[in-house]
Order: structure tokens, then sequence, then C-alpha cells
């Protein structure tokens, strides 16, 4: 046998030696671990009474002796083959237990109402009962609020006492409030501009320890009582209650500023709204205060928009943020109610520029900017709407809202928002429009003022102009349906005719009288309608066959509106020379309508043809 055969069967060797190494080993801790078993299981049976005979117990079945392993040593040169290690059994997740912390906050929210109850029955009863002096009242009043909030402090400091302590200190402020309310209107001790100091400084004390525990419910505990409180302590919503409100708002940014407080902003935004909305209700337009009151609707309308900036940053639900926050502007959009219509106007305009702005710049105020830029845009549009409405008359507000439409329109067509505002705007400028020049002005001849007749005349061509404008923003965006854009051009095509209709007889009366004038309005405006269908036409004309359909259906139902106009209205109505030139003008039209047609379609459908054979070659 040669030396390397010899070598080969020293390693077969020595692998078959650690095989049987490895298995006396695996088979001595299987022995092993079956005795242990073994002995368990017979020290948690159940063993009979010493008295009672028992069988003998069964004995195992002899074993044959295992030898012990030998260690083993690998040859030379060859590396040591280490078994890997079983995996570790997975370990359920342990299951967490109900909780019944619910316990503690139903017991502590009725002992807040029983404690506040008793507050209540020392200050207001006692004094009616004659029980103890004054002094004493308040003073132990005073005594009970720093006593529970001390023992909040106290207990917030425990493991498990934040419920209990948020409760003590809701109590504790709240009784101070009480305190507050004896001391300014039932005792009369001090004027109601001290009371409402007294309130700030307990309410910023609050509002700094709700910070400090960063409790958002008691920050709400602290600043919702306000809105009950203040008018009980001034006796009323005035100017000074409406002040200090908008600046306890203003004060208590900061305490916000780094958490997403949603709730705590609304409790801000009613803070400073609700009692301006109250108080431009409630106040006599005739008081010298009115100035005072515009500025605080400004104020309210700046600081709700100020802490949109400030707090979207750190806010998880931007969109509900700016939302608040528009409902802060509400005294503005709402200050024509006691405010002047230039002032009102004024602000409200300024407000829809700087939400404009805002909503240009949200992509740089929070993640979802293009939700809260809608909301910042439909605010703005809804300012503009009350600043032109406020501002202006019938006569000037419908041409404008008419124009502002078709810029909006235009400018906004890829934004859902601005195409929407574009419809609002042209609604509401359209109202405005049929109250100047309603349909009876076209039935019979009615002269009106020349103020009021160039104002109709501007307003039907910027009625035409709206309508095509608003209408084409719709129609013009991707996805758009074509029997809806069908339905929106015909509704187009209706608004279209009738300013026409009204802008020939307003024209034609302005210029020639009512009777001349009415009939040859008349004549022009039949006239105009077969006009536009030949336009619609030469469009039809001009466009691939597929897409043929929709203005060949336009063209035809304004020709066969012209000519229901010419049959039944014109033919019974006009007199004289003007029935027979609106007939000959509009049969001669017609006839060249036809012609022309006939001859452009079939050229254009020879060159569609042509372009498709040499695109096939």
């Amino acid at each position: 046998m040669t030396q390397p055969d010899q070598a080969l069967l020293a390693r077969i060797n020595a692998d078959v030696a650690a095989m049987s190494s490895y298995l006396g080993r695996v088979h001595a801790d299987l022995y092993e671990l079956n005795r242990v078993v073994a002995l368990r299981h017979a020290e948690t049976s159940y063993a009979p009474p010493a008295t009672a005979w028992a069988p003998p117990a069964a004995q195992p079945p002899a074993t044959q002796p295992t030898a012990a392993p030998q260690p083993f040593s690998p040859p030379p040169g060859q590396p040591v083959v280490v078994p890997p290690a079983p995996p570790a059994p997975a370990i359920a997740a342990p299951v967490k237990p109900r909780s019944d912390n619910w316990i503690g906050k139903v017991l502590a929210v009725a002992g807040v109402a029983v404690t506040l109850v008793g507050v209540v029955l020392l200050l207001v009863l006692a004094a009616q009962a004659g029980i103890l002096r004054p002094e004493i009242r308040v003073g132990m009043g005073a005594l009970l609020a720093a006593g529970l909030v001390g023992v909040a402090f106290r207990l917030n400091s425990r493991p498990g006492g934040r419920v209990g302590a948020i409760a003590l200190a809701a109590t504790g402020i709240a009784a101070a409030y009480i305190d507050i309310i004896a001391v300014t209107t039932i005792y009369e001790w001090v004027s109601g501009a001290v009371g409402l100091v007294l309130a700030a400084v307990v309410a910023g004390g609050g509002l700094v320890l709700a910070r400090r525990w960063n409790s958002e419910h008691l920050a709400l505990l602290v600043l919702v009582p306000l809105l009950g409180l203040g008018p009980i302590v001034v006796g009323g919503i005035t100017l000074l209650l409406v002040g200090f409100m908008i600046a306890l708002s203003a004060a208590t940014l900061p305490v916000q500023v780094g958490k997403d407080w949603l709730a705590m902003h609304g409790a801000r935004m009613a803070v400073s709204t609700l009692p301006v909305l109250i108080a431009l209700v409630a106040v006599d337009p005739a008081s010298n205060r009115i100035g005072w009151l515009a500025a605080a609707c400004g104020i309210a309308a700046l600081l709700a928009l100020l802490s949109a900036l400030v707090l979207l940053p750190y806010s998880g639900q931007p969109v509900a943020v700016a939302l608040l926050s528009a409902a802060g502007t509400l005294p503005v959009l709402a200050a024509s109610v006691a405010v002047g219509r230039i002032t009102s106007a004024v602000m409200a305009a300024t407000m829809a520029a700087v939400l404009l702005a805002m909503a240009l710049i949200g992509n740089r105020l929070t993640k979802d900017s293009t939700a809260v830029a809608a909301v910042w845009s439909a605010t703005a549009a809804v300012a503009l709407l009350i600043a032109i409405t406020v501002a202006f008359d019938g006569d000037v507000a419908g041409p404008l809202l008419l124009a502002v439409s078709a810029v909006v329109a235009v400018a906004g067509r890829r934004s859902a928002v601005a195409r929407w505002a574009a419809v609002g705007f042209g609604v509401v400028g359209g109202l405005h429009y049929l109250v100047s020049a309603s349909p009876d002005h076209l039935v019979s001849a009615t002269e009106v003022p020349v103020s009021s007749a160039v104002s109709t005349l501007i307003a039907s061509l910027l009625a035409v102009a709206s309508a095509a404008a608003v209408t084409w923003s719709w129609v013009g965006r991707k996805g758009s349906d074509r029997d809806v854009a069908g339905v929106m051009w015909a509704c187009a095509a209706i608004v279209g005719m009738y300013a026409i209709t009204m802008f020939t007889v307003t024209a034609g009366v302005l210029i020639g009288g009512e009777e001349a004038g009415f009939f040859s309005g008349h004549m022009a405006a039949t006239i105009c309608w077969i006009a536009l269908a030949a336009l619609v036409f030469r469009y039809a004309v001009t466009v691939p066959r597929a897409k043929r359909s929709l203005p060949i259906a336009a063209g035809l139902t304004v020709v066969v509106a012209a000519m229901a106009k010419l049959f039944l209205f014109d033919l019974g109505t006009l007199g004289g020379i003007f029935r027979v030139v609106v007939f000959i003008v509009v049969g001669l039209a017609l006839l060249g309508m036809g012609a022309g047609y006939a001859r452009m379609l079939s050229q254009q459908d020879e060159r569609e043809q042509l372009e498709d054979h040499q695109q096939t070659v």
C-alpha cells in the first residue's frame, strides 16, 4: 500500500472515530435526560397512604452500559467541526392585561365636580345665609385652590399619580376662577379690569404648568372655563372683555409652540373669535366704539393666521390646523354686520391678499402643502367675494364679479379650488346681473338710466367671457367626460345668447329710443345668433372627424334657437323694415353657411385622407 493510500485511510478512520464519539455523547445525554424526567415525574405524582398496598414498581429495562465518550482530537491539519447550536425557542409576546385606569379618571372627574360645588356653596350660599365673614370665605377659597395645586405638584412626582395630579390642578385653578368671580361680581371689591388681570395670572400659571407636565387636557381645563368666566366677571360682552380674550389668546401661543395640540389651538381660536362675533351682533351701530371693534376684528384674524404660520411646522394634522385658523378669521368676514362698508371691505380684501400669499408659499410651511393651500385659497375667495359685495352696489358688483370669475378661471385652471371659486364668482355676479338686466327688458321696451345701461352693457360682455372661461377651464382638464363637456358648453351657449341679446337690446334702446331701438336691438340679436352658429360650424371644420360631433350639435342647436326666435318672436313683434331686414339677412346667412360648410368640410376630409395615405406609404 502506498503512502497516499495510507494517509487517506488514516483520515477516514479519524472521521469514523469522530462520528462515533459524537454519537456516544448524544446517547449519554439522552439517557441522563430520561433519568431526570423520570425523577421529576415521580416527585410530582400522587403518593398513596403508607398502609395501602402498592404493587412493586416496574423496573426499567436494563440497558447496555455505554462507554464514556473519549475526547476526540482531530488529526493534525484537520479543522475542528463544531455542530451548530439549535435555534432558541420562540418566546410568546406577553399579553398586556386590561388597564383599569379609567376607574381613576372617572373618580377624579367626580371629585372635581363635587369639590367645585363645595366651593360655590362656600362663596355663594354661605354669603346668602350669613355664614362666616366674606373675607374668611374668599380666603378659604384661595387657600383651597392653592392647596389643591400644591397637592397636585406632590402627586405628579409619584408613580401613577399623573391622572390625579391633573384633576387636582384643574380643580384648584377652577376654584381660583370662582374666587375671582366672587371678588369681582358678588362682593365687588375690585373692578372688572382687575378681575380680568387676576384671571389672566391664574390662567398663565395653569398653562405654564400644563406645558411643563406636557398635558393638553390640563391646558384645556385652564383655558376653556374663561369663555364662561369672562362675561360673568365683567357683566357681559364688553370691549374690555374682547380685548382681554384676544390678548389671552396671543399670550398663550408660546405655550403651544412645539406641541401638536390641536384641541388647544381650537380653544384658542374660540377664545379670540366668539366674543368678537357676539360683540358684532350686540353692539349699537351708532356707538363710538365701532372703530375699536373693527380693530379687534382685524387683530383676531391676524392672530389666527399668525398662529397657523407658527404651529403648522409642528402639527401632524396640518389641514385641521388650517381649517381652525380659517375659522378664526370669521370676525373680519362678518365685520360688515356692525362696521362701515368701506372699512369692512378693505379689511376683507386685505385678508384675501394675505391668504393668497400664504397659499402660494404653503409648500414652505408644512408637508401637506396642497391641502393647506386649498384651505387658504378657498378662504381667500370667500373674503374677496365679501369685499366686493360689501363695497359696491349691484351695478358695479355684478360686472366686477364676472370679471374676477373669468380671470380666476383662466389663471387657476389647473386648480380645483380656483375653478370652483370661478364658478362661485360667476354665479353671484350673474345674480347681480339678472337684477339689473331682467328678462322683462327683452320682452318690452324699457328705458333705464344711462349708468345702469352702461353697467348692463359691460356686464353682458363679461358674462359671455365668464361663461366661456369657466367652461373651458373645466372641459380642458385631463379626464373630462365628453357628455358633461357637451352639457357645460350648452349652458355656456345659453348664457352667451341671453347676454348677447341683452347687450343688443340695451344698446338699441340707449341709442335709438324705446321703439326703434328695441326693434333694432332684437334684429341685431337674431343676426348675432346666426353669426355665432357660423363660428361654431367654422370651428367644427377644423377639428378631426372623430371630434366633430360635439361642435356640429352645438351649431345646429344655435341655428334652431335662432330660427325659433325669428318665427316666434321677431315675426310677431318686429315691425316694418326691421322684420324684412332680419329675415333677409338670416336667410342669406343660412345659405352661405350651408354652401361654405359643405365646401370646407369636403376640403378638410380630402386633406385628412391625403395625410393618412402619406403616413401609410
